[in-house]
């Protein structure tokens, strides 16, 4: 990686990307639509939208609760809304989206605030709570809302009062004497003032984001750490400053702490704001940050946060299964960070990861059919066992038609409507292209002698064939980038049948096919998907003697509906023999992998405790696994990722 830290490639942008993919299809056309209507209908049912053009108007009567972060979860609908109608046209989503946002214009007060419920609740109270009452998150999600608007659609309504808002906040916070000197309790409107000044060019709204970046964590002549003094002032107990990841100032945090979620989005903005103003200090605490995570902090699955409670990270190694809480927008926040990571040192470790989360945490929490989500990702669940010990904080086992606090749905279908972003990268000058995800599909980029396409046909992540045909109007010197996965052992290529030896087109984890390209050449990378027993680091306790069943990027689970209980009664043998089998008529069609395991006798004498060995009796079982994104799609019952083994 260079010393001189820059954006050194971008996303290609979604209107370029088309996805077209057995796995993907169907969640993309017909369930991705029915969850933003079902958002849709959520947000009107509970008063969501009622609070916001109640705010424009003071005849109009309030609903009966509100929550100062409601409008957050509208704008993350209306993100998702506008990119999935920059490519199909709906008849009820694209007017429900145009009263939302004139509602939203319409409740911005003439100093260029907005945040409805503020606005009708608490007018007197404006910008006194900065921990805890989330108006800069909010106002991050409506910029970033803004944004999709007038990139995916070229609709400017709401950007124009992004700008009023961001230009009114820039006029509250910063260093001179006459300004306060906090910074959001909830961070997100650090990464979405970047995407605001890449959009209208205003440098203000990135100095704004690079002081918020800066102040956190800051001890003050006089004032100490901004948020003590704001709690004391509000009569509040003491400020919780490191689940906020303010107790020090942001480079000099080197390991990752505090709500996850929050986190998160400050170290995307970190990355942003590094990469803007080309800060090597700052982007070396977003290394070792992620180091901290990937290295002894993350879920097998690319979950994130270890504990209900306060939502957070804890420390090194601590990953509990049953009472993970791995949030699922902490787990889309990491699909973030990942990608930003990745255009300025583009390594595939940090797309590795990318697709770890997405294909197993983020898509758990969903139902198949787009209708009922996680919010908590427990990697090992019992039904009956969590109604004899119920959690103090935290979740049941499942999933929930929406929340109170309703992040997580409207999170994940922007997630689904935005997936093109993150399939590829490319330079500036269009020289590389850089394939992250196999979605299928094309990507069109333009090159040095006009626009190129690369179209791909892949049943992945079932199967690891790729095969790419590469479009130009005329030869074209560039580089084909194609990641080869951490997981995968063996990888092939071959161009126009010939084979291409590996080593020496391999750097930093992806095959660089630097050539002129003539028009019509068929690319073939063969991604061998081996059956893998994955152990765990021997410091994560409750990983002890176990193992998990991957294969490609796909994490597995073993269910009761497949296995019955208690599932610890299975043992998976050392010779396990797998066999990977698709199943067309299983939770939508998937790829389950049978074992050799053995299942305790259910009866059997053996003692409760004993000096020596406890010998059970067993009998020799295949046991079978499903994709941990499917579980909880059947009857209920237990599920678990961590096996015993032999």
């Amino acid at each position: 990686m260079s010393q001189h830290i820059e954006r050194v490639e971008q996303g290609v942008s979604l209107s370029d990307v088309s996805i077209q993919n057995p796995f993907w299809d169907d969640r993309l056309t017909n369930v991705l639509p029915g969850m933003l209507r079902h958002a849709e209908k959520q947000c009107r049912q509970t008063g969501r939208f009622q609070a916001i053009w109640a705010a424009g108007d003071p005849k109009r009567p309030l609903p009966e609760e509100s929550h100062c972060f409601w409008t957050s979860d509208v704008a993350k609908w209306l993100e998702a809304v506008a990119y999935y109608l920059s490519k199909h046209e709906d008849a009820t989503l694209r007017p429900a989206m145009d009263r939302v946002v004139a509602d939203l214009v319409a409740a911005q007060e003439p100093d260029g605030y907005l945040n409805p419920y503020f606005t009708r609740c608490r007018p007197d109270e404006r910008w006194t709570d900065l921990l805890g009452a989330h108006e800069l998150y909010t106002a991050g999600h409506l910029m970033e809302a803004a944004v999709a608007l007038h990139d995916s659609l070229g609709d400017d309504r709401l950007l124009g009062a992004m700008e009023r808002l961001a230009d009114h906040m820039d006029r509250r916070f910063g260093p001179r004497k006459d300004q306060v000197k906090g910074y959001p309790g909830h961070q997100e409107v650090e990464l979405a003032l970047v995407s605001l000044y890449r959009a209208t060019g205003q440098r203000r709204y990135l100095k704004l984001a690079k002081y918020f970046v800066d102040e956190r964590g800051r001890k003050r002549r006089g004032q100490g750490h901004y948020f003590v003094a704001e709690s004391k002032r509000l009569g509040k107990s003491a400020a919780p400053l490191e689940c906020a990841q303010a107790h020090v100032p942001v480079r000099k945090q080197t390991d990752a702490v505090g709500h996850a979620v929050r986190a998160l989005y400050l170290y995307s903005g970190m990355a942003e704001v590094a990469t803007e103003t080309h800060d090597t200090e700052l982007f070396a605490a977003c290394r070792a940050l992620w180091e901290s995570i990937t290295k002894r902090r993350m879920y097998v699955t690319g979950g994130v946060g270890s504990t209900a409670r306060d939502e957070r990270f804890t420390e090194d190694y601590d990953l509990p299964d049953e009472s993970a809480y791995a949030e699922t927008c902490a787990a889309i926040a990491m699909v973030f960070f990942a990608r930003r990571m990745l255009e300025v040192d583009p390594r595939s470790e940090y797309a590795d990861v990318m697709e770890l989360a997405l294909y197993n945490n983020v898509l758990a929490g969903m139902s198949l059919d787009g209708m009922r989500f996680f919010y908590q990702n427990r990697l090992a669940s019992d039904p009956k066992r969590l109604e004899l010990h119920p959690p103090k904080h935290g979740f049941g086992h499942d999933r929930q038609e929406w929340f109170g606090c309703a992040c997580c749905p409207p999170n994940l279908a922007r997630m689904l409507a935005s997936l093109g972003n993150y399939a590829a990268t490319r330079t500036e000058d269009g020289s590389l292209l850089r394939v992250n995800l196999y979605l299928g599909g094309s990507i069109r980029w333009q090159v040095s002698s006009g626009s190129a396409v690369v179209e791909m046909k892949t049943r992945y992540p079932w199967k690891g064939d790729v095969r790419l045909r590469v479009r130009v109007r005329q030869p074209s010197r560039f580089t084909l980038a194609l990641r080869i996965p951490g997981w995968c052992r063996g990888a092939t290529l071959r161009i126009d049948g010939r084979a291409i030896r590996m080593a020496p087109v391999m750097k930093d984890g992806y095959a660089l096919l630097d050539r002129t390209w003539k028009g019509g050449e068929t690319v073939r990378l063969t991604l061998p998907m081996d059956v893998q027993r994955i152990k765990a680091h021997p410091n994560v306790e409750s990983a002890a003697g176990r193992v998990v069943i991957r294969r490609g990027p796909i994490v597995y689970c073993f269910e009761e509906a497949d296995c019955g209980v208690p599932l610890d009664g299975i043992c998976l043998a050392a010779d396990h023999k797998p066999t990977a089998r698709w199943e067309k008529d299983l939770l939508g069609g998937c790829v389950t992998v049978s074992v050799n395991a053995r299942r305790a006798v259910a009866g059997d004498a053996a003692p409760l405790y004993a000096p020596g060995p406890i010998r059970q009796k067993s009998l020799a079982v295949r046991a079978k696994a499903v994709p941990y994104a499917l579980w909880n799609n059947r009857s209920r019952g237990a599920m678990r990722v961590w096996m015993r083994s032999m």
